[in-house]
């Protein structure tokens, strides 16, 4: 009895999950055309804060900068044009730090959790200066 329950439900459950994804109109991406640049400057940033904070592999921490600045530049994306130019700083730092705690707990390496979201902020912090210039 529990196979046939369980063959019952996952096949229900696949079918409801494709029909979801087909027929379910999906919002174009909010990111700009700076989101390579912002994706390197993140992955940079980050490659030096893991080197001082002497944590993770070079590799690891530019996936997750990598991660965090296209993360910044997504939630930037959602603005107008006027507001693109004008970032905020308080919003680039927040979504840096929460994009790098994210990636750190998917990608395994949810015991530094704070370190992670300190790396976010900075990345966060580098990608408004350079955007901004100041």
């Amino acid at each position: 009895m529990n196979n046939i329950l369980k063959r019952t439900l996952l096949s229900s459950l696949m079918a409801a999950s494709l029909a979801g994804v087909t027929l379910v109109p999906a919002k174009p991406a909010a990111a700009d055309d700076q989101v390579l640049r912002d994706a390197g400057i993140g992955a940079v940033t980050n490659v030096v804060t893991g080197a001082v904070r002497g944590h993770g592999s070079v590799l690891g921490n530019a996936v997750k900068g990598g991660v965090t600045g296209a993360a910044v530049n997504g939630a930037n994306g959602l603005r107008n044009t006027r507001g693109r130019r004008h970032r905020n700083l308080g919003q680039d730092v927040g979504v840096g730090a929460g994009a790098s705690a994210l990636t750190g707990i998917i990608t395994g390496d949810g015991r530094h959790t704070l370190g992670n979201a300190v790396d976010g902020a900075a990345v966060g912090g580098a990608i408004h200066v350079i955007t901004n210039g100041h």
